[in-house]
């Protein structure tokens, strides 16, 4: 009996994400994600020492509009989160699902060979181990 396939990062991973500058305002984003459909942004690299940010729906909702904060006023490096967290596409997604419970994080950015490749969610990890799951599980 052979061993079932892992399911990994990169199974779950939204590739091309949207990068955005830090100096950006918080409407400029959020006509990106309503254009795009996405609830992930990425902060582009300041210099090449420099980490990337990450932006949700989520942290606007919770920095900006529950705190009634002008989105046009806000700056995104106000609100995004910074170094975020980078997984391997050669991760397991439940060592993945694990780490980022752990931390306490929705989302985090999949890097390969030093290139970002795009963002993975708790939700798309957690769908796509289960996928992996019902489909291993006979009958």
């Amino acid at each position: 009996m052979s061993q079932p396939e892992e399911t990994r990062v990169r199974d779950a991973v939204q590739e091309d994400p949207h990068v955005i500058n830090g100096l950006a305002s918080v409407a400029d984003a959020m006509r990106i994600f309503e254009a795009s459909g996405h609830d992930t942004m990425v902060i582009e690299k300041r210099s090449p020492d420099d980490e990337y940010g990450v932006l949700t729906l989520g942290m606007i909702a919770r920095q900006v509009f529950a705190r009634n904060r002008a989105p046009s006023r806000v700056s995104v490096y106000e609100v995004m989160e910074k170094p975020a967290i980078n997984l391997s596409g050669n991760m397991q997604a439940r060592y993945a699902i694990r780490l980022l419970t752990r931390l306490n994080l929705d989302v985090a950015l999949v890097i390969e060979d030093d290139k970002l490749i795009g963002t993975v969610g708790l939700r798309e990890l957690t769908l796509a181990e289960a996928a992996s799951a019902i489909a291993d599980r006979p009958g």
